[in-house]
């Protein structure tokens, strides 16, 4: 498989999700693990373009795809609008959850499903934010929408 642009061979155990994986194989510690179970989404990252959540993703089912990861979104030293929208409207607190919900909004806008506020935050539903940012968030994928296109 290909990992955020660059190619990767690992042999594991067939039951090692791509969270693990890509956490304590690749030390890529930017995909943080919420609640294992597939209900958080601060694992989310993208396989072929679509996000995922990758704590319930078999490293075994990705032979030959291409994995991005929060840490492969930038354009080298240069963020992605996504991550400084996240900064300039303070769309987090904690952190935790931040990688996942950028990684799911760089997802939702390139699907073209962040026309409206209701639609953002339908299709962000499955990215939970402790600390309840959401506004910040909402603000941030807006502000990111219109650099995007």
């Amino acid at each position: 498989m290909t990992v955020n642009g660059t190619a990767t061979s690992l042999t594991a155990d067939p039951r090692v999700t791509l969270l693990d994986a890509v956490r304590e194989r690749l030390g890529l510690t930017g995909t943080k693990k919420g609640c294992d179970r597939g209900q958080c989404g601060a694992c989310t990252v993208h396989v072929d373009g679509r996000r995922v959540v990758s704590c319930l993703t078999l490293l075994a089912t990705l032979d030959g795809a291409s994995v991005t990861t929060i840490e492969g979104l930038a354009d080298g030293d240069r963020p992605h609008p996504l991550q400084r929208a996240f900064v300039d409207q303070d769309g987090l607190q904690c952190g935790f959850c931040t990688p996942g919900q950028i990684m799911s909004a760089a997802a939702v806008i390139a699907e073209g499903r962040a026309r409206t506020d209701d639609e953002i935050r339908e299709q962000m539903s499955g990215n939970i934010c402790r600390c309840s940012a959401y506004p910040g968030i909402l603000a941030a994928i807006r502000q990111a929408r219109t650099e995007m296109r």
